[in-house]
């Protein structure tokens, strides 16, 4: 799994100027820069070379820069990969994915750029593991509106009709050691239900969330980080089982728990995850 902190990931039109200069400024992780569902049909191909001068002017920092494309099979799909196979940005995002076929389509116009795909359909969900399995792939980000609204969803509290189909994208993530993103929180004025929604996420596994608000970023981001408390135990539970491997000992106990190696490889990782915050933060990454 990357280092790479991905803990907030926004949507920016690529057709507004405004929103992609604003980006420049922003403490999200990485950028969502959307050709797709966030532009009209007729503001595409101005959108399309506004979105591509922009990068080139570049400013946007550690922000890990995510193109969404059109759909290869809409009319923008191709003019989309033309451009993007040649902008400066780190991954083109893929929408409406449903077979790992559509993966090896997109990375054989775009070679050297890593490809995302949007889960965000039955057929995507189904095929997730598939999908994680492709080579290409490098992330996955969950589209939780169109999937509820292709499985026919009610509303409920805490996503319950979602919970199988996040899931079981999270464990294909998972097993392919694949980054992976919540979808987005719809009511963005709504702080106390975008933090536990972001807390759920955290909790199923996700690595960040996908937004659609500058103002969800600080509750994105400190949702997916470490606290404290868990990065002082983890550097307890190191120091706990060092001192239990240099006694001859394959275990040790702290807090009246057993520290085991599978509990230091998370340790580890947790301390490693806060490191890379603080150094994309400074700017080192």
């Amino acid at each position: 799994m990357t280092l790479r902190p991905f803990r907030s990931a926004l949507y920016i039109p690529g057709s507004k100027a405004r929103a992609l200069d604003k980006a420049r400024s922003l403490p999200a992780d990485a950028i969502l820069f959307d050709l797709e569902d966030a532009v009209a049909p007729d503001e595409k191909t101005n959108a399309r070379g506004l979105l591509t001068e922009s990068l080139a002017q570049g400013g946007y920092g550690s922000r890990y820069r995510i193109v969404r494309i059109n759909g290869l099979d809409t009319p923008w799909g191709a003019a989309d990969v033309a451009a993007v196979a040649g902008a400066d940005c780190d991954a083109v995002l893929l929408p409406k994915v449903a077979t790992p076929a559509q993966i090896g389509a997109l990375a054989a116009l775009i070679p050297g750029k890593p490809v995302w795909a949007m889960i965000e359909s039955p057929q995507g969900v189904l095929a997730a593991a598939a999908i994680a399995a492709h080579p290409a792939l490098e992330g996955m980000v969950m589209g939780t509106n169109d999937l509820a609204k292709d499985m026919n969803l009610r509303k409920a509290p805490r996503r319950e009709p979602l919970l199988h189909a996040l899931q079981a994208s999270v464990l294909a993530a998972r097993a392919f050691d694949r980054i992976i993103l919540d979808g987005v929180y719809n009511a963005f004025k709504d702080s106390a239900g975008l933090a536990e929604e972001c807390e759920q996420g955290r909790d199923m596994g996700f690595d960040g969330k996908s937004l659609i608000h500058p103002d969800q970023i600080a509750a994105a981001n400190a949702a997916f980080a470490p606290t404290e408390a868990e990065t002082d135990l983890a550097r307890r539970q190191i120091a706990a089982f060092d001192a239990a491997v240099a006694a001859g000992q394959g275990v040790a106990v702290l807090d009246g728990r057993i520290v085991e190696n599978l509990h230091i490889v998370t340790a580890r990782a947790t301390l490693a995850k806060a490191a890379a915050i603080a150094a994309l933060q400074t700017g080192e990454f």
